[in-house]
């Protein structure tokens, strides 16, 4: 039977870019879902975000049930779980864009702006960049990939950042623990490289 992937729908993500990538990485079954139900019955999850911290966390969090469904799949029952750019971002403890608001906590970290020590680099970073892992992290591979943020993801526990990219000085380009990985980049703007990295996510079994 196919696997059943959830792409939570919070009104902050490209979905139907995701939706495509998957499909083209070579996934049958993508649902995209604002339902909590939905993610209960979910092999994979995969969360997507573009905009502030604060507005997607609200997003997320005025969905009912969603965030205990989250926790429930992917802390409890070890469910592979993606985010993607700001859904990558919600998983820290916290973000500093236009105040101080509450994430997911899974990841221990802060959200803050991005400040390059070169003034000729544009922030927000946008375009493509190098991914450099740390050791041998899951999924993630030495290569380039589309970026567009202008805040990062500074971390409390060194192992669980899986990689950087440069934007006058390192910036985490992906994260994880357990069955759980977010990524800074666009996967589905990341052409190869991207598509690559959701085929070996489908494939994941941590």
């Amino acid at each position: 039977m196919a696997e059943r992937i959830a792409l939570i729908d919070y009104g902050a993500g490209n979905l139907r870019s995701v939706y495509n990538a998957l499909m083209a990485a070579g996934a049958t079954a993508v649902e995209v879902t604002a339902d909590a139900s939905a993610v209960n019955d979910a092999d994979r999850i995969v969360l997507p975000g573009v905009g502030a911290f604060a507005a997607c966390m609200d997003g997320l969090s005025g969905l009912p049930g969603m965030i205990d469904a989250l926790h429930s799949a992917a802390i409890d029952r070890a469910r592979p779980f993606l985010g993607i750019c700001v859904g990558m971002q919600l998983l820290a403890d916290r973000g500093e864009e236009h105040g101080v608001f509450d994430g997911l906590g899974w990841i221990g970290g802060t959200v803050k702006p991005l400040a390059s020590k070169n003034q000729q680099l544009k922030i927000p970073h946008m375009g493509w960049n190098d991914v450099t892992p740390h050791g041998s992290p899951p999924l993630v591979e030495p290569g380039e990939a589309y970026f567009l943020h202008g805040y990062h993801v500074a971390l409390t526990e060194p192992a669980t950042g899986y990689a950087i990219t440069d934007h006058g000085g390192p910036v985490t380009a992906a994260i994880g623990r357990d069955t759980i990985i977010g990524v800074q980049f666009h996967p589905e703007k990341s052409q190869k490289y991207g598509l690559d990295f959701l085929s070996r996510f489908l494939e994941w079994t941590p």
